[in-house]
């Protein structure tokens, strides 16, 4: 089936003894056995869950891949991918990369031996000349966070095979939606869910999907033992929000679209990251392996000066971290998503003082126009008195 059928599907005929369209949420923590050496399937809902087996499903089958799991958070779940990996090994990151995913690396795991690189990995020499002896693992951001840098999958993949490399995507920006990294040779696909897939700001989830059974294996083993596992409620909450997965994302992909138009020719505005603008580096590879562009967008303003003014003046778009809700958040990443990382480092990368992050919502997009328009206006006036 097509996966905008499988979004509106998910959920129903689970529940063969009522037949509940929704569905159920089950808040047992224990299940009777049926006898001795017995089981339903379902012992203690830390090990599984029926309403978060449902969706830790339908993940796995949106992404394509053999199994799925629904952590507390997008970092409980990356903090479990990354427990794949033994002291002594190397692994190699996007450069321009969540701030959370940052300061795991270098407070958690340095400190149990792990090492790791950050490159270009939209650059796919860069990727080659990082890879060492010890390399174990490419962890991948595409787009990028905050500047959407765009990856070629494909590339990666292959380069990933031939080093026998375990490759690791991050897809919360595009979500399965718009692009299935396992299409590409991605062995692991890791979600902050929280994002695009609850899609409704009041969910606090990560998913990860596994391409084989083995490595599923593996990482049921972590995550049973860790113990960081999505409640029922959540899992419930997080199923509802992605059956309209669908009509959002093309909606957040077109009005973000417009935004990214319309900044780019505005004066005050120095530069905007968006893969959907042709001018953006990674337009080509970006329309070959996703169906749209996503509802996310950076921009640089051209006075540093100009950043307070306009989160104040901002009066439909909330001044708020996270993302991928129906109402559109504005974010300041040097100061809020990224502050963990070094300054020096951020400004490389381009997170620089005068960049701004846009998560469109599904507002009418004449309005958000409209709104950055007054926004920059005054900040203009602010700034040149």
């Amino acid at each position: 089936m097509n996966l905008d059928t499988l979004l509106a599907q998910l959920g129903n005929r689970q529940d063969p003894v009522t037949g509940s369209v929704s569905a159920p949420v089950y808040r047992a923590t224990t299940y009777a056995h049926p006898a001795l050496g017995q089981s339903t399937g379902f012992d203690y809902t830390r090990t599984g869950n029926p309403t978060r087996t449902i969706l830790e499903r339908a993940i796995a089958d949106l992404e394509g891949g053999a199994r799925g799991f629904a952590f507390s958070s997008g970092m409980a779940a990356v903090h479990a991918v990354m427990q794949l990996f033994s002291p002594g090994d190397h692994l190699i990151f996007s450069n321009d990369l969540y701030g959370g995913t940052y300061r795991l690396v270098e407070k958690f795991l340095r400190k149990v031996g792990i090492e790791a690189s950050y490159v270009d990995t939209s650059n796919l020499e860069e990727v080659q000349t990082a890879i060492q002896s010890q390399t174990r693992g490419l962890f991948v951001e595409t787009p990028t966070n905050p500047t959407l840098k765009v990856a070629d999958l494909q590339a990666l993949g292959d380069l990933c095979k031939t080093h026998q490399l375990l490759y690791i995507v991050d897809n919360t920006f595009m979500t399965p939606y718009l692009q299935r990294p396992m299409q590409y040779g991605a062995d692991i696909v890791v979600h902050s869910a929280t994002k695009f897939l609850g899609g409704h700001n009041d969910v606090l989830a990560g998913l990860v999907v596994t391409k084989t059974e083995e490595l599923g294996n593996d990482l049921y083993f972590i995550q049973n033992s860790i113990g960081s596992t999505l409640g029922p409620d959540d899992s419930w909450l997080l199923l509802r929000g992605m059956k309209t997965l669908a009509l959002r994302m093309e909606r957040h992909s077109k009005t973000a679209s417009v935004l990214a138009q319309y900044l780019s020719g505005h004066p005050l505005i120095a530069r905007v990251y968006y893969p959907g603008l042709e001018l953006h580096p990674g337009y080509a590879v970006q329309k070959k392996q996703s169906s749209d562009f996503g509802g996310m967008l950076s921009f640089e303003v051209i006075h540093e000066s100009m950043v307070p003014v306009i989160l104040k003046q901002v009066r439909l778009i909330t001044f708020a971290e996270s993302l991928g809700g129906t109402e559109t958040l504005i974010t300041y990443p040097a100061v809020q998503t990224h502050a963990d990382i070094p300054e020096k480092i951020r400004e490389a990368c381009g997170v620089t003082q005068r960049l701004l992050r846009l998560s469109v919502g599904l507002e009418n997009a004449v309005d958000l126009q409209m709104d950055l328009e007054n926004a920059l206006t005054e900040a203009a006036q602010i700034t040149s008195s």
